[in-house]
């Protein structure tokens, strides 16, 4: 029996020698050390000398007549025979339209000591006033300097000041999933908050614009944050936190900073972004499509139309070419190529790799400039319906500038009214319609005449084809 219990002491002895050797001084010293870069013991350092840099924006805008929300509780409380009808009638827009203000609130950081404030697009987008307070509660008012609707970026500009604390940009290219991030903003309106999180994804698409390429992140983003700064462990801005999912917790998206960099630049310098244009219609290289064009271990675009008297047409490109690289960078998908000659000065000459035949060729193409969608749209041609869908008779010009071939057939979408049947069933500006309820669409009349023969509660099956991407089929009720 004395033998048994020093049996089992022995062994309680070792394996609680066996626990703690775990914690032996040099393996506490080993794993601080790399916890610290993994997973940091707190972040106050860090906010504090960021916090300084970031800035609480708010927005006032005017409206005229009470707006939506106004005539939904007071126009016409007891119907058409209302008593009350002389003392409301002033009020529902038919006598003297009062002005209300519209508020709203967002974040931004400071980019140098002049008072360059770079925010969202959506956050001072028709503001009639706009506020910018400090971190240390002094305020200042605000012009806007230049704003992109492509990327929902904006540059405003308070007065200079001995108050302002720049903050440094960093590098969103070097910045790996995984990583700590933190995100300072306003949200709800709550000043100088701090949350911190992890990077979920990069490259991210949710169809926001043609150029998105978000960084994905669990640091808590809620509306507020708009405009303020995504910063990484050096205290260095990698994104500006934009976008939130309304159905999801836990994911925000930000605007990678190396994206941001050039648009910033183009605001601070004319007030305005202009971007590069090529001149083609193109597509993924799919493994069949490669295996056809003799494309071995490459990746690259196809080049599936080219566009007569563009860069592209002048250079030597030709449909069926599988553009490889552009100056050197690699372009593997249609995205990437977009983006890329999108963010080329108007007028540079650049060099593109390419595969014609099996065979690798360098053509020398001068970028000219891409119009705005919106230009190239001619309105006396427009028509609207109860959808919420604007659409245009498509002439060569908006096809060609848009990605479409010169000779397709179908009525393009200027317009989706927010909150349509059309917005919430996934339709975009840009879109060509070219059926409807599988027959075919090739003029505004067209269209008109299709439409008004489907009753009100029918199902409607519309083939529209999307620049960039291809077929889809929307149904929709009327």
């Amino acid at each position: 029996m004395k033998k048994l219990k020093k049996l089992t002491t022995c062994i309680m002895i070792l394996f609680f020698a066996g626990l703690l050797q775990g914690f032996t001084p040099n393996t506490a010293i080993s794993k601080t050390t790399d916890q610290n870069t993994m997973i940091p013991m707190n972040f106050t350092d860090l906010a504090q000398k960021a916090k300084p840099g970031v800035v609480n924006i708010r927005t006032v805008k005017i409206v005229k007549g009470g707006g939506r929300v106004f005539r939904h509780f007071f126009g016409k409380p007891f119907g058409e025979n209302d008593p009350f009808k002389d003392f409301f009638e002033p009020f529902m827009g038919q006598g003297p339209q009062k002005e209300f203000k519209q508020r709203s609130l967002g974040s931004g950081f400071i980019i140098d000591r002049k008072g360059y404030i770079v925010t969202n697009n959506h956050v001072v987008e028709n503001a009639d006033e706009i506020k910018v307070k400090l971190a240390n509660e002094k305020e200042f008012d605000a012009k806007i300097v230049g704003r992109d609707l492509k990327t929902d970026l904006a540059l405003i500009k308070i007065a200079a000041s001995p108050d302002l604390v720049p903050l440094k940009m960093g590098d969103s290219d070097a910045l790996k999933v995984g990583t700590w991030v933190v995100a300072i903003g306003s949200p709800f309106g709550l000043e100088q908050t701090v949350t911190a999180g992890i990077v979920s994804a990069k490259g991210r698409i949710i169809g926001s614009g043609p150029y998105d390429d978000f960084i994905q992140t669990d640091a808590s983003i809620n509306p507020g944050n708009s405009g303020g700064p995504l910063i990484n462990m050096k205290g260095e801005v990698v994104g500006i936190n934009t976008a939130i999912i309304a159905s999801g917790q836990g994911i925000g998206f930000a605007i990678p900073i190396n994206l941001a960099d050039g648009i910033i630049a183009q605001l601070k310098t004319s007030g305005e972004v202009t971007r590069g244009w090529l001149g083609v219609a193109i597509q993924d290289l799919t493994p069949e499509l490669a295996e056809y064009y003799k494309v071995k271990n490459q990746k690259g675009v196809l080049v599936t139309h080219v566009f007569e008297g563009d860069p592209a047409a002048k250079g030597g490109i030709k449909a069926n070419d599988i553009i490889i690289k552009i100056d050197g960078k690699p372009v593997p998908t249609a995205r990437d190529l977009s983006s890329t000659i999108a963010g080329i000065s108007v007028g540079k000459k650049i060099a593109i790799l390419l595969m014609r035949d099996g065979k690798k060729k360098t053509v020398y193409i001068k970028i000219a400039k891409r119009q705005d969608d919106e230009s190239l749209v001619k309105k006396e041609t427009e028509t609207s319906d109860e959808l919420g869908l604007k659409v245009s008779e498509l002439t060569p010009e908006t096809a060609r500038q848009l990605g479409y071939d010169e000779k397709e057939k179908g009525v393009i979408i200027t317009g989706v009214k927010a909150g349509s049947k059309a917005e919430q069933a996934g339709i975009n500006q840009g879109d060509l319609i070219k059926e409807i309820n599988r027959k075919p669409v090739s003029r505004l009349n067209d269209y008109q005449k299709k439409m008004q023969k489907i009753k009100k509660g029918e199902t409607i099956h519309l083939l529209i084809k999307r620049s960039r991407i291809g077929f889809i089929v929307i149904k929709i009720t009327k």
